[in-house]
């Protein structure tokens, strides 16, 4: 659990407890189908931890979002409202369905109560709290109230790998028996792909001849060239050779499972996570957003303007760049450093061309009066 660095109550907060006094009984804005759902008449009887536990792992939620789930329901159902007694876990826990179908009613106020007890809390917690929270009361054939305002994230810099990392994950990757390691961290760092751009491309899309891949369908559904090296093309043209070999079940797909299946976003995660392992570095540390930002600050490194990042990342505003781009990156300081002093010659160049065009004109105005005839002298 993470708590709020400053103190005070966040604004987000604030607007709950507004929405507590002003929309807490109005159906309009709360709103609840006007029958019971069939699911909960059916489970009315039993116990509510069980049957929502049983619904969880048939939508196959992972053990740590489960957790998660589990504090959220447990903190919604045990927020007491005026006159109401504290209930122990036991007793919410051995609530059948139709009892915490009634006590979560979202028009009781009781979330907006429960709302206000995650205020000390980070915006990023409360947010896991909410989804746990939103998944039960939809499973009970509510929603979250239109006034439950969520708060805002911070955006945090990425933290690229430091070179000794990068280095023995690349090392890691080549010798992995996993054929997918080493084309999916080469692709990735010499790309910047997003990890569902990597796992939409078809084979087709992937050139080795001209050493570029085309994204189709990327963020905002705009397609671009990205390249490759030729040292990446031959990590491409070993994996298609394995892959041929493979019962493939999505023929068009450019990678794909051990089941023939085009690979998903959680099938890399799992791979970077297998690959931290065995490189030493923490989970939390690898993902294949991290091998973009490198692949960003690369660029960087080797003199690239950050128009041209831009450009190769895909972003649509250079703002987006600027996140992978800490500008207290020695780097990044120095394209700075660069683009200013450019700057400072041009003026001072476009100075001296019109101090010399100014003396220019002075000397034959000179000129024109030392050669100049006094008329009287022709008389």
């Amino acid at each position: 659990m993470t708590e709020r660095k400053n103190g005070g109550t966040p604004p987000w907060a604030a607007a709950v407890r507004q929405g507590q006094q002003n929309h807490r009984f109005d159906d309009s804005i709360v709103g609840h189908p006007p029958t019971v759902l069939s699911r909960v008449q059916r489970l009315a009887s039993l116990p509510w931890l069980a049957s929502w536990m049983q619904q969880l792992k048939s939508e196959n939620k992972s053990i740590h979002t489960v957790r998660s789930y589990l504090i959220s329901a447990k903190g919604l159902a045990s927020a007491t409202l005026p006159g109401e007694p504290n209930l122990s876990d036991s007793a919410i826990e051995h609530m059948n369905v139709q009892i915490m179908h009634q006590r979560i009613d979202p028009n009781n106020g009781r979330i907006d109560v429960w709302m206000q007890s995650l205020s000390h809390l980070a915006p990023s917690t409360v947010h896991a709290r909410l989804a746990g929270a939103t998944h039960l009361l939809k499973w009970l054939g509510y929603h979250i109230p239109d006034h439950i305002v969520r708060p805002k994230k911070g955006k945090h810099l990425p933290r690229p790998l430091e070179p000794d990392e990068l280095t023995r994950l690349r090392a890691v990757a080549q010798i992995s028996e996993n054929p997918l390691a080493n084309v999916v961290v080469t692709v990735l760092l010499q790309t910047g792909l997003r990890v569902s751009e990597l796992c939409a491309l078809d084979d087709r899309d992937v050139n080795v001849h001209t050493l570029s891949a085309r994204v189709t369908s990327g963020k905002g559904n705009k397609d671009r060239m990205v390249m490759f090296s030729g040292s990446g093309a031959e990590v491409i043209g070993c994996w298609r050779r394995h892959r041929n070999g493979r019962r493939t079940c999505d023929r068009d797909a450019f990678l794909v499972n051990s089941r023939g299946n085009r690979l998903t976003s959680r099938n890399v995660q799992k791979l970077m996570d297998r690959l931290a392992d065995d490189s030493d570095i923490p989970r939390s540390r690898l993902s294949p957003h991290t091998l973009r930002h490198n692949f960003a600050t690369g660029l960087l490194n080797g003199g690239a303007d950050i128009v041209s990042i831009q450009k190769l990342m895909g972003h649509t505003n250079i703002t987006a760049t600027r996140v992978y781009l800490d500008v207290t990156d020695p780097a990044l300081r120095e394209v700075y450093n660069r683009a200013q002093a450019n700057e400072l010659e041009e003026l001072l160049s476009r100075e001296r061309d019109a101090g010399t065009e100014d003396v220019a004109e002075v000397e034959s105005v000179e000129d024109a009066d030392r050669i100049s005839i006094d008329p009287a002298e022709l008389a």
